[in-house]
């Protein structure tokens, strides 16, 4: 699928259906020329819903579908016959996506399960028949209710991907080809940087019909929680991933230098990513010789600043992925 297919953020204009109005008909039948007040209530204005679909992992669909509108509600008739309801415009969405008033910047849901539901503009309620006005002053209301109108405005849809792990790691980390490498995603993969311009979702399988969701996100650079490189498109998707794998390369000068760097942007955009879990994954260890390894992580050692899981794999030489995989089953289903 084309790389421009993925599309995360997208600003919608959404109307609700106006409720129909009430009806002010009399009863007129052979033989009952003065028959009393019978006009029935209009019905609701359509709804404009967003619904929650697992199946979908991009707001694609919406980003030429800038204006949403929902039907009106019929009108009521005779003999108390209350008008059809609109029908419900059903917008559905990816799991993650979140949804923002656009003038005021409020969260107003969070898309998170498949059939999840949640009305973004109410349609208008149907005005009341005459029927409704009758009391023992007033036999023969000859007035009804107008519907109310439907509800307009701007939303702003966001999609944060949903993932079990999340890789975070310079470009040309090696996150793209673990990815593929132990799942069954395609990711494009190249010797350059930004390869990866979208997340890429992949279902590891484990021990015992067992699986876990992992992402690959575009690398992080320096300055990027101000926007520099893919900045802020893709800080935004790690918030919801339970753990997160940074990933350094073997060869790389000073690799707990470029982890705390990693860590650095991250705390920038926000610092409750540094409460998630974290594990540190040397790759491409095909490099070194056993010497080199044992020396490289010695070093490494000795420089850490704190107490975290490190876990040295090689994925163009299928070196330790089980050993990084039962390390990752294990950190999430650590108990607290």
């Amino acid at each position: 699928m084309a790389k421009q297919n993925f599309i995360d953020h997208v600003k919608i204009h959404c109307k609700s259906g106006n409720g129909g109005k009430g009806s002010s008909h009399f009863r007129r039948e052979k033989y009952i020329p003065k028959g009393g007040p019978d006009g029935g209530n209009g019905g609701r204005g359509g709804h404009v819903i967003l619904k929650g679909n697992k199946h979908l992992w991009t707001l694609l669909h919406l980003k030429y579908k800038k204006h949403i509108k929902a039907e009106h509600g019929m009108g009521g008739s005779k003999s108390r016959s209350t008008g059809a309801d609109g029908a419900d415009e059903i917008i559905e969405v990816p799991l993650g996506t979140i949804v923002r008033d656009d003038e005021t910047g409020i969260v107003l849901t969070e898309i998170v399960e498949d059939g999840q539901s949640y009305i973004v503009k109410k349609g208008g309620r149907g005005g009341l028949g005459n029927v409704n006005f009758v009391n023992s002053v007033r036999q023969a209301p000859t007035y009804s209710q107008p519907g109310e109108a439907g509800i307009e405005g701007w939303v702003v849809l966001e999609l944060k991907v949903l993932a079990d792990v999340g890789l975070v790691g310079f470009p040309n980390a090696g996150k793209s080809t673990l990815l593929k490498t132990i799942t069954a995603a395609e990711p494009k993969i190249a010797n350059y940087e930004f390869t990866t311009l979208k997340p890429n979702l992949g279902i590891v399988a484990y021990r015992e019909h067992q699986s876990f969701i992992m992402a690959d996100i575009p690398g992080i650079i320096e300055g990027a929680s101000q926007g520099k490189g893919l900045g802020l498109r893709f800080l935004r998707h790690i918030e919801r991933n339970s753990c997160l794998l940074f990933i350094v390369p073997s060869d790389t000068k000073n690799i707990v230098a470029e982890y705390e760097i990693l860590k650095s942007e991250l705390k920038k955009f926000n610092p409750e990513l540094l409460v998630k879990s974290r594990i540190l994954a040397i790759s491409k260890i095909d490099l070194l010789d056993d010497e080199l390894f044992e020396m490289l992580k010695k070093d490494i050692e000795s420089k850490l600043k704190e107490a975290i899981e490190v876990v040295y794999f090689s994925s163009a030489a299928f070196k330790n992925l089980d050993g990084l995989k039962d390390t990752i089953w294990h950190n999430l289903n650590a108990k607290d």
